[in-house]
């Protein structure tokens, strides 16, 4: 399980950012495209680095919303 960002770009595409393995980042044309495309991700980013014997960052969940 990660905690992933989800946010609205400037070009109108929907961003997905998983905090927790740095450069995991995909996008898509709606929400549901993008959380899709960064589970493909975090997938790919994983298997990644299996295959190279690194470790694997532990997921955190800490999170603030602020509004300012």
């Amino acid at each position: 399980m990660r905690q992933v960002i989800l946010f609205k770009g400037e070009d109108g595409f929907w961003v997905a950012e998983c905090p927790s393995l740095p450069g995991c980042v995909s996008q898509g044309t709606t929400k549901e495209d993008a959380i899709n495309n960064i589970k493909e991700a975090i997938e790919g980013y994983i298997e990644s680095l299996k295959e190279d014997s690194l470790p694997i960052p532990q997921e955190k969940f800490e999170a603030i919303a602020l509004v300012v």
